[in-house]
């Protein structure tokens, strides 16, 4: 009968860990994820800076010498990231495949321009630094105008800007959520042993002696959910690559060794700290209260 008694509680403590390590080991994935989406956010958002060009239209006269001179002095800024030379002709070419049919035989000529498109590096991609280069390019004799959409530009910065506010106010909130996740889980398997620690207590073991076995399960438990957690985040991040190989932050190591660290750090931080002070709310309970 003992012997069933035994088993039948071996039982429900080893489900009772396992919940506590599948809910940290869950958490903490959640908390990976939107690290990694924080990661990403400003590779993201680099890379759609980027890619946003802006043109400079040239007069038809523009002497050719001229003009290869200014895209080279281009090319050498150390705001700018590529540049490219248009011709009227191969914007023609562009804007007939776009249109699908050929509007130079409806004007009888073509409109368009030589131009030069440029792509500046993402910290120059704002309205202040767009109007002061508009300006500077626009002194040029051979430049006929300066073009880019400048209520776009407002509109990115401002939503890139919301969108990182976002991902910061929800990684503080799901940490908070994970706190008291995983705080629950453990709080539930403490219960479970409340006889055994006023037990211990009754036959005059002193706190701390109590507490260490707690602490130093939890915090294998917490390095256990952990990695866990980390394998999981492992398998997103090939997924993600193969996918998105473009998103080079999945390839930082330096970045990703610090996320691991934060995991691993919280896993053990959050779990002892929750059984530290579930412990300390049963030690101070009287025998009688522990049925209620």
């Amino acid at each position: 009968m003992s012997s069933n008694i035994d088993k039948y509680t071996r039982r429900r403590l080893r489900s009772s860990y396992l919940s506590v390590i599948v809910s940290i080991a869950l958490v903490l994935f959640v908390l990976g994820v939107f690290g990694i989406l924080v990661l990403n956010a400003g590779t993201i958002a680099r890379q759609v800076k980027e890619n946003y060009a802006i043109t400079v239209l040239l007069k038809n006269d523009s002497p050719e010498v001229e003009v290869r001179q200014f895209q080279k002095s281009l090319e050498l800024s150390p705001y700018v990231k590529t540049t490219e030379y248009i011709s009227k002709e191969e914007a023609a070419e562009d804007l007939q495949q776009e249109l699908d049919e050929d509007f130079m035989d409806f004007l009888g000529y073509n409109p368009l321009l030589n131009a030069i498109e440029i792509k500046l590096k993402a910290e120059y991609v704002n309205p202040a630094q767009l109007a002061y280069l508009e300006k500077e390019y626009s002194k040029n004799s051979f430049v006929k105008e300066v073009v880019y959409d400048k209520p776009l530009i407002q509109m990115m910065n401002e939503n890139i800007e919301r969108i990182g506010l976002v991902l910061i106010g929800g990684c503080i909130l799901l940490a908070l959520i994970a706190i008291g996740l995983i705080n629950s889980s453990i709080r539930l398997s403490i219960y479970s042993r409340r006889f055994l620690i006023k037990t211990m207590q009754l036959v005059g073991a002193t706190k701390g002696f109590i507490r260490k076995p707690f602490i130093w399960l939890s915090f294998r438990h917490g390095v256990l959910g952990a990695l866990i957690a980390l394998i999981l985040l492992a398998g997103l991040s090939y997924y993600i690559n193969q996918k998105v190989p473009d998103l080079g932050s999945l390839n930082d190591i330096i970045d990703l060794a610090l996320l691991a660290a934060i995991i691993i750090a919280g896993g053990i931080v959050i779990s002892m700290s929750c059984t530290f002070f579930a412990i300390k709310k049963y030690l101070k309970l009287r025998t009688d209260q522990l049925y209620f």
